[in-house]
Parts: structure tokens; sequence; C-alpha cells
């Protein structure tokens, strides 16, 4: 990689280290609201529709943030995407950690935590994406290094291998709105009572390793054939 990539790879690593501290604040700011003895399982409190729909709001603004800071930073398609990975990834990291600075939480990595709201509640312990996370740092640098982009079948598994470890996150809060027949109110599920009251008596247990282990799995496979097909044959 040459020196303007790691140049860009070092300010977009600040930008996401900053970024991922003002998401820190806003999260300490509502644990302090809604949960002022500390946050558990279930969602109790944390169902007023306004806020809802304004966390909904403020979620898609940090991907779009990401994404065009990436965009800026990347002049090829695979650049872009690399730079996007790399930025989420280290946000990610670094929102975990300063919320341990500032609450000492997660008291655990397999401590349970509210990942996303869109378009329901992704949950899942601490390690899940703190795994992918890393496994995304590590993408997007082989891709920069080698300045090439996934192939078919490279980008094939990273979709597949993303989107089965996305089941994992949406499975719980998403059988509840299967099994409540909740799905005709989707758009309007935070102000649904008995989707409230669904959620507030749910608190989550078990999580799918499996399946989150078979698209870590298809992940890696995508960056370990992307490293044969481009690093490979390198002495």
């Amino acid at each position: 990689m040459q020196k303007e990539g790691w140049k860009k790879l070092g300010i977009l690593g600040v930008f996401a280290v900053a970024m991922a501290f003002l998401e820190a604040v806003v999260v300490i700011y509502l644990r302090k609201i809604f949960y002022p003895m500390g946050f558990d399982f279930p969602l109790k409190g944390f169902l007023n529709p306004f806020i809802w729909h304004i966390e909904w709001l403020r979620e898609i603004a940090t991907i779009i943030i990401l994404a065009c800071i990436a965009m800026l930073a990347g002049k090829k398609v695979h650049e872009k995407l690399a730079y996007f990975i790399f930025s989420f990834a280290v946000w990610d990291i670094f929102y975990y950690i300063w919320l341990k600075a500032a609450l000492g939480w997660p008291s655990s990595l397999m401590a349970w935590d509210l990942l996303f709201l869109i378009p329901w509640s992704w949950v899942s312990p601490v390690l899940a994406p703190l795994i992918i996370s890393l496994t995304f740092i590590a993408l997007s640098l082989l891709m920069l290094e080698a300045n090439a982009k996934l192939n078919t079948k490279e980008l094939l598994l990273f979709i597949f291998g993303s989107l089965a470890v996305i089941y994992t996150f949406l499975y719980d809060y998403g059988k509840i709105i299967i099994s409540g027949g909740f799905a005709k109110d989707f758009f309007s599920l935070a102000a649904n009572p008995e989707f409230g009251v669904a959620v507030s008596n749910y608190a989550p247990t078990s999580y799918n390793w499996v399946i989150f282990a078979l698209g870590e799995a298809l992940i890696l496979l995508s960056c370990g054939l992307f490293f044969l097909r481009n690093f490979g044959k390198k002495k």
C-alpha cells in the first residue's frame, strides 16, 4: 500500500474513533435516562415511539456519514468499500471501548447488547460484532494492499456470510414480530402497545453461535481466496 493509502487510513481511523465517542455519549445519555440502575434486558422503558423513531434516523445518519467519508477517501469502487468497512469496524470497536471507559460496561465480552434498531432490534453478545469488526479490518487492509476488488465468488461468499451473521442478530426480535403477528404493523411497531408489552417481557438468553460461525467462516473464506489470488504467488 502506498504512503497515501496509509495516510487516508490514519485519518479515517481518527475520524472513526472520534465518531465512536459521539455515539457512545448518546448511548450514555439514553442509558442514564432509561436505565439509571444499569442497562439490561428486557428493554423496559425504551419504547417511547418518538425516541424510537429518532434513533432510527440517527442510525441511518451514522451509516450515511461513514459512507460519505469512504466515498471521499476512495477513488475506485473497491477502495470505497474497503474504506467503508474499515471505518465501520474501527467505529464499532471503539464504541465499546468508550462505553467501557465511561460506564465500566460491557462487564464481559458475553454481555448482551442492543446493536441496532433498523429494521428492528439487533441483539447479540458483544463478542460477536467485535469478531466481525476485526474481520472487516483485515479484509479492508487486504483489498487496499492488493489494490483489487473481490471477484464474483469472493463477493458472494462475503455477502452470504454477512447475511448469516445479520440473521443471528435479527432472530430474537424477528421471532417476536412473526409469532406475535406484528408484521402487518411493521412501520409502526414502536407505537404498537402489544408489541411494546412483548418486547418489555423478553430477554435474550441464547445466541446462535453455530450460524454465526458459519457466516464468519464464509467471510474468512472470501478473505482467504482473495489473499491467495492476489498474494499467493508472490515471493
